[in-house]
């Protein structure tokens, strides 16, 4: 049996992303819509190598008959049109912050919690987790079950990517205008501060307790997803890249853990792949990890600051794995889990 899938989001980076994957993937579709605003229809948009989509108005489309939705267009729109998809009788799998943290809502990491995925009837929408909190869980799981992590610190790497389009757009175009000397602020509209051969420590808005919403949205995914009792500090860094996010991070356990148990563990863990050599070359980058699927995780070492501790470096696609694949994938779970169940 084939599923009628809407993308919500068709023309961003993270919807046509999803595109490629379910093709890449050989999703069970019998029909897929690209779904977009206004001013995108009847743009084309590709779907496999030698197929393209033409974009729909998701404002006037009737999702009766559309079994699963993708949905990744922004916040705001998705609070008004994901509850409608619902409402149709689709399950919305949404890629933004919108309904995270709604306690009747599941958020989902296929590999590390698919037992809550059976709550989505309640509202019919599956919360799909932040970018840099879904590659942080993937390493920290099998280390969980391993010793009991008791205290996380990470701090990320960023890529211009997870803020879309345009900010990819103005790390270009600032860091050819410099070698022309033409003035940053030419080119600065996507981020607060000049991006090209710089770093900036805010991603998203910030909060009174003067964290942004992005290191808050870490933390409480984190505790959502994995443990609600493992404390967490976050600092989220933008980087002049275009795809892959990095991520330096230190645990506490609550036993001594060492090493080669923690590669042994992490190499045991669907999803995640371990390059970890004390070598030139010996971890991977940003840079090479775009286009993967699994999260790499290198470089881990003991901390001897504190009892128990272990330093690791993690790197995942945030455009595939941080988002548009673990959409995919919780997909896939709801077809083998619930709605082939439904179809018999």
């Amino acid at each position: 049996m084939g599923y009628k899938i809407a993308v919500v989001g068709a023309t961003g980076n993270v919807g046509r992303e999803m595109l490629s994957i379910l093709d890449e993937r050989a999703f069970p579709a019998d029909e897929v819509v690209a779904l977009a605003s206004e001013r995108s229809i009847g743009r084309e948009v590709s779907f496999g190598e030698d197929r393209t989509l033409k974009v729909r108005n998701l404002s006037e489309f009737d999702f009766t008959g559309t079994d699963i939705v993708l949905s990744s267009p922004g916040g705001r729109v998705s609070a008004e049109h994901s509850p409608r998809a619902a409402a149709a009788g689709a399950v919305v799998i949404d890629n933004t912050s919108h309904f995270r943290m709604e306690p009747d809502v599941p958020l989902i990491v296929p590999e590390i919690n698919p037992d809550a995925l059976a709550r989505y009837a309640k509202r019919n929408i599956i919360a799909n987790p932040n970018c840099s909190t879904i590659q942080l869980v993937m390493a920290l799981k099998p280390l969980h079950d391993l010793a009991g992590i008791e205290r996380v610190v990470v701090a990320t790497y960023q890529s211009t990517s997870g803020a879309g389009k345009e900010p990819m757009d103005e790390l270009f175009a600032q860091t050819r205008g410099i070698y022309v000397n033409e003035p940053v602020v030419k080119h600065q509209k996507a981020f607060t501060k000049q991006i090209a051969f710089n770093v900036i420590p805010h991603v998203d808005s910030f909060m009174d307790d003067g964290a942004t919403r992005e290191e808050w949205k870490m933390v409480v995914e984190t505790k959502k997803i994995l443990d609600p009792d493992i404390r967490i500090s976050a600092t989220c860094v933008r980087v002049p890249t275009f795809i892959g996010h990095g991520e330096a991070v230190h645990l506490e356990f609550a036993r001594p853990v060492s090493v080669a148990e923690a590669r042994a563990a992490l190499k045991a863990m669907p999803g995640v792949t371990v390059v970890d050599h004390r070598a030139d070359e010996g971890y991977v980058t940003p840079a090479e990890c775009a286009g993967e699927d699994a999260v790499f995780v290198s470089r881990i070492r003991k901390d001897p600051t504190v009892e128990n501790g272990l330093a690791l470096w993690v790197v995942a696609d945030n455009l595939r794995k941080g988002a548009a694949l673990n959409t995919v994938q919780i997909a896939e779970l709801l077809i083998e889990s619930h709605l082939k169940q439904k179809a018999a």
